[in-house]
This record gives C-alpha cells, sequence and structure tokens, in this order.
C-alpha cells in the first residue's frame, strides 16, 4: 500500500517525522530485544491536538500505531515489527503547572519519571514510584503499564498516584479523565481503564499526579538470611515495628555477579544463599532502636546471619546498588524474564518450587532471582549460556514457562506483576484471566479503538 507520508508530516512541527534506517531500529524496539522490528516511521507530536492528528491520519489509511516512551518495557509492549508508524511521546516532555496546596502536578506523558522526583524534591515534596529504569523511562509508559518498583509495599503502585489524564482514543477523540479530582462519584471512571492498557486503547498525552510528604531519614538494613524460610517471619517481625517503605529480596548468585561487574566488596562479612534489603523512615532515634531490637531478636531466632546498617544517607544509597544494580549487571547475558507475582505469605512455597522445575529442567543454566519481596513480586531471570543462540535459548526457556504458569494460576498469582503483557506475555494471558475476563477486555478495546489500530497484537490477540 503507498501512503502519503508528506500529509503525516505536514501535521507535525519540522523535522518530527523520522524514516532513517537508524532512527526506525532504534525506535521500534524496546528492551526486550528479542523481535526484529519493522517501522514505517516515527512521529513526534508536540501536543494532544498533534497526537489526534496523527490518530486521525492513521484511522483514516489504516495504520497501525506503537506508542513509545522511554522504551524501558521488558514484554514486547513497544515493539513495531509489522509496518507499525511509531508514536513517540519524547517532544512531549513538559511539566505544565503545580498546585502546592494540593499537592498536585500536571505533565506531559513523555516527561522522564527521574524529573518527576527531582522535581517533587525542588517543593519538599516526593515522589514515591520508583524503580531501576526512573532515568529513563517516560511517566506515560509508566502509567500504561502501571508500573510499581522497590517502594510498592509502602505506597502503592503508579495508579494510587494518578489523579486525571488526558488522552487521545484509538478513534481520535480527546477526554480529559477525572482532571485531578480527589472525590468523584460519576459513574465509570476511565482514567482507570488507561492505567495498565499498555497502549491498547488510546494514547495518553497529559496526566495528573499526586505527591506526598518527603520521607525525612530513610535508613537501609541488608541483611544475610539461611535460607528462603526466614523471608515472611522477618517481614512480620519488622513491619511490627518499623514502618518499611521497601523490603527486596535477592540471590547470592545476583549479588556475585554485582560486586564483579562493579568491583564493589561484600556488604557483609558472613555471605549467604539469599539477602533481604529492607527500608524504613526512621523518624526518631526510637525507631532505630525498634529496628536493632528486632535484628538482634531475629540473629536469635537464626533467621539472620548477617547485616549491615546505614548510617547516613551516602550509604544508604550505596547498600541500594547492590539491590539496584542487579537488572543492569545481567543484562548482558540477555536474560529470558519473569515477572511474576503470588500474595506474600505463598511467597516461599512458590519460589521452592520454581527453583525446582527450572533446575531439573535446565541444570546448566544459572537462574538469578530478585524481587519486591513485600508485595509478593519476583523476577526470575534465566542467563543465556554463551553456546546458545538468542533463538535456541528463548525456544527452551518457553517450554518451562507454562509450567510456571500453571503453578501461578494454582496459587492465584499473575503472569506479570509489572512489565505488562505486551507481546511476550501474550500467549499466556488465560493463566491469570478467565476466558470472560479476557471476552470484555477485547469488547471494552473495541470501544475505544473501533478500527484496531492501537499497538495491535500487543496484550489481546
Amino acid at each position: 500500500m503507498s501512503l502519503d507520508l508528506t500529509s503525516l508530516e505536514h501535521l507535525l512541527d519540522a523535522n518530527c517525522l523520522l524514516t532513517d534506517a537508524d532512527s526506525l531500529a532504534h525506535y521500534g524496539k524496546d528492551w526486550t530485544n528479542y523481535y526484529d522490528v519493522s517501522p514505517l516511521a516515527i512521529a513526534f507530536p508536540k501536543t494532544t491536538e498533534q497526537v489526534q492528528a496523527v490518530i486521525l491520519w492513521a484511522n483514516a489509511n489504516q495504520v497501525a500505531i506503537v506508542p513509545s516512551g522511554g522504551r524501558t518495557g521488558l514484554s514486547g509492549g513497544a515493539v513495531a515489527a509489522n509496518g507499525e508508524l511509531v508514536l513517540s511521546l519524547d517532544k512531549m516532555n513538559k511539566i505544565l503547572d503545580f498546585n502546592p496546596a494540593a499537592k498536585r502536578l500536571v505533565c506531559q506523558a513523555g516527561v522522564i519519571t527521574e524529573q518527576i522526583q527531582q522535581y517533587a524534591e525542588e517543593q519538599n515534596l516526593y515522589y514515591p514510584v520508583d524503580f531501576a529504569s526512573a532515568g529513563s523511562s517516560q511517566i506515560g509508559g509508566n502509567i500504561a503499564t502501571n508500573a510499581g518498583g522497590i517502594k510498592v509495599i509502602k505506597y502503592g503502585m503508579t495508579r494510587d498516584w494518578i489523579l486525571g489524564l488526558t488522552v487521545v482514543t484509538g478513534s481520535g477523540e480527546i477526554l480529559n479523565l477525572n482532571q485531578g479530582l480527589v472525590k468523584n462519584a460519576t459513574g465509570y471512571d476511565f482514567r482507570h481503564l488507561f492505567i495498565g492498557s499498555e497502549g491498547t486503547l488510546g494514547i495518553i498525552t497529559e496526566a495528573s499526579i499526586a505527591l506526598c510528604r518527603k520521607p525525612e531519614n530513610l535508613t537501609v538494613l541488608l541483611l544475610a538470611i539461611p535460607n528462603l524460610d526466614s523471608l515472611m517471619p522477618l517481614l512480620v517481625a519488622f513491619q511490627k515495628e518499623v514502618d518499611l517503605t521497601a523490603y527486596e529480596f535477592f540471590s547470592d548468585l545476583a549479588l556475585s555477579k554485582v560486586m564483579a561487574m562493579h568491583q564493589m566488596p561484600s556488604p557483609v562479612t558472613e555471605r549467604a544463599p539469599f539477602y533481604c534489603l529492607l527500608e524504613f523512615d526512621a523518624i526518631s532515634e526510637g525507631d532505630l532502636d525498634k529496628a536493632f531490637a528486632v535484628f538482634e531478636s531475629c540473629m536469635e531466632q537464626e533467621l539472620i546471619i548477617d547485616g549491615a546498617i546505614s548510617q547516613s544517607q551516602q550509604q544508604a544509597e550505596d547498600l541500594w546498588k547492590y539491590r539496584e544494580y542487579i537488572s543492569e549487571t545481567i543484562s548482558h547475558h540477555k536474560p529470558y524474564k519473569n515477572d511474576i507475582a503470588v500474595t506474600p505469605e505463598k511467597i516461599s512455597e512458590f519460589l521452592l518450587q520454581v527453583d525446582d522445575i527450572v533446575s531439573s529442567k535446565y541444570p546448566e543454566f544459572e537462574v538469578v532471582w530478585f524481587g519486591h519481596i513485600g508485595d509478593g513480586n519476583l523476577h526470575l531471570n534465566i542467563l543465556k549460556p554463551e553456546n546458545y543462540s538468542a533463538e535456541e535459548f528463548v525456544s527452551e526457556c518457553e517450554k518451562v514457562s507454562p509450567k510456571i504458569f500453571q503453578l501461578l494460576n494454582q496459587l492465584h498469582g499473575t503472569i506479570s506483576a509489572e512489565h505488562g503483557v505486551g507481546l511476550l506475555k501474550k500467549p499466556y494471558l488465560h493463566y491469570s484471566r478467565s476466558a470472560h475476563e479476557i471476552e470484555l477486555m477485547k469488547a471494552i478495546k473495541q470501544a475505544f479503538d473501533p478500527n484496531g489500530i492501537m499497538n495491535p497484537g500487543k496484550l489481546l490477540n
């Protein structure tokens, strides 16, 4: 089909439509790196109205659209593999408004997550949704996948901080959803349909975001633990006495790889099979005293082998590096990732069973575990051996995924806790959603995107 890209170019500002090979390759993919990409072009709108114009053009010309934010996704949700038009939000990167009394910020969808965090800091406030890719991910993508991260145990998901959205639907309608209201009891809240929709209903162009009080003295404990059975007793013990903002977990293999790549010393004197990282807001000396008392009690119960505690903000940041550097460190192994979750009380049982499945099926594969254990979210990373091609490795890993997902189904867990479904998890959606739920989702997509142009092939068949 011959397309008049000149007519599309006229809808945008100068130099805002790219078709060169380097741009197509760069903007046509995300962090999965599993898929060949072949976009038609890359469009860079600067306003909601330009987004609307592009979507109307796409409908008229029967062209599919793939939304593109920071492209840090790990499920293929931003992959353009079949001649789609990539709609990049890179140039919609402005903070538009701030209301200090309401602790509310309004911004365009292309603003980098870290920029929002820094802006909140300048106002002596806090945006608590945080994760390793905050320096490159965009808020629109965070919203479209309902991103979680490391502080969910206290602050919840992205969904909990979105007061309103401006969106352009797949049919080209501009909707202002909830308009920043805290209370609005007027029927269906379409804002929440777009949160987590992975760009299949339309394009998020602006967001109204809630901020909160800034923590006063975030303190970090890194604990070496003897086995997985320590995970929940430790969580319960510390939660009774201190206000945890994070409770993370990683294996000794993960720690070893971080230490080797970044030339970092061991954070503890005595190494262990697994580690927990706890963060809490130590507002008073009493909070620290309570934390030390819990630590000593857990040592006596042999739930902990060794530990380290931060004495300053810099030390807290340094301890976090052992956890935050894991994804970057293992990325060159091209890991096969599973972002999965069960309710926290089932974590130990689930971990043990999945570890048995993977180790029995692939004893030669290295498996790196880490995750947000406080909210039940685990990241299973199977590392690609050098003697496997990418295709052979993915094919082997896909053989074991149904076994893991069947176990998740039995434990009423989810195949994707925070990375979304995209292309990678789409074949397995039925393990987490019933057939009737999937049909209802398809009906919702049809209502917002009647011509099926928005991110086709992602999330739903």
